[in-house]
C-alpha cells in the first residue's frame, strides 16, 4: 500500500539518480551477453565477424554506441556517488553530486559522439 511517505520520497531528486543507476546497470547488464557473442565470433567464425564489424559503421550502430558509452559513463560516476555518499560524512550536497555525475556522463558521452562522427 502507498503512503504519503513513500510518494514523497519518491519525489525526491535523489530518486531519479537512484532510478537512473539501477537503468543504466540493466542496460550493460543487457549488453553484456551480445559483446560476448560477438567476440566469441572472433574465435569461431571470423567471416560472419567481418560481416557484422561491417554493420558497425552504419550511423544507427555508432548513435547506440553513444548510448551505451552514456549508460557506462551514468553507471560509473552513479557508483562512485553512491561510495562517496557512504564512506563520506553526508552533506547536503548529495543533489549537486548526482547533478554533476549526470553531467559528467553527458560529457564524456558527447566526446565519444565527436569522435565516432
Amino acid at each position: 500500500m502507498k503512503t504519503a511517505r513513500n510518494i514523497i520520497s519518491r519525489a525526491h531528486p535523489l530518486w531519479n539518480a537512484y532510478i537512473l543507476h539501477r537503468l543504466s546497470g540493466l542496460g550493460l547488464a543487457l549488453f553484456l551477453p551480445v559483446h560476448f557473442w560477438v567476440l566469441a565470433m572472433a574465435v569461431t567464425a571470423p567471416a560472419q565477424l567481418d560481416g557484422f564489424l561491417h554493420l558497425t559503421e552504419t550511423p544507427v550502430v555508432k548513435l547506440a554506441e553513444v548510448g551505451l558509452v552514456f549508460l557506462l559513463a551514468v553507471h560509473m560516476f552513479g557508483g562512485l556517488r553512491l561510495m562517496a555518499l557512504e564512506w563520506l560524512p553526508w552533506s547536503p550536497s548529495q543533489k549537486t553530486m548526482a547533478a554533476l555525475a549526470t553531467a559528467l556522463s553527458f560529457f564524456v558521452a558527447a566526446l565519444f559522439f565527436l569522435k565516432a562522427i
